[in-house]
């Protein structure tokens, strides 16, 4: 008679296995970015419209975005950052958490946990909402993708 609830010895997940899900991530990410490399969001037809743009004729904050990742992929930081910077930032800051996950995972660490706090939450909010205010405002047009 074999017990029910014998406890199990599993071994910790090997390397390949904790790097599996950040590298696929890394490949979705890259074939994104490769893809809008390749096809130019600054001629029409290829995306569609922002609708609150179309709509409204006003920015919003992720306009821009996809001639900035054009921009980055093409090695043309100037013109990204004047299409949309935070988007930028945006890409740097996914790059930097990416490569801790990374690490982290490659040496067999606790998985990565994002906690913000709610100050940095409302901060980071406040800081898009002003930019999209200023970009719609007459004397914003340099923020204009």
């Amino acid at each position: 008679m074999h017990s029910v609830n014998a406890p199990t010895s599993q071994a910790p997940p090997g390397r390949a296995a904790r790097l599996a899900v950040p590298v696929g991530l890394l490949a979705a990410v890259a074939g994104a970015f490769a893809y809008v490399g390749a096809v130019d969001p600054n001629e029409p037809g290829h995306y569609p419209a922002c609708p609150l743009l179309r709509l409204t004729g006003l920015y919003c904050p992720g306009c821009g975005g996809l001639r900035s990742a054009h921009a980055v992929v093409h090695g043309d930081l100037p013109a990204a950052l004047q299409a949309n910077a935070p988007a930028v930032l945006g890409y740097a800051v996914c790059a930097v958490l990416w490569t801790v996950w990374v690490v982290r995972a490659a040496r067999g660490g606790p998985p990565l946990r994002i906690d913000p706090p709610p100050l940095l939450l409302w901060s980071l909010g406040a800081l898009l909402l002003v930019f999209t205010v200023v970009r719609n405002l007459p004397f914003g047009g340099w923020l204009h993708p």
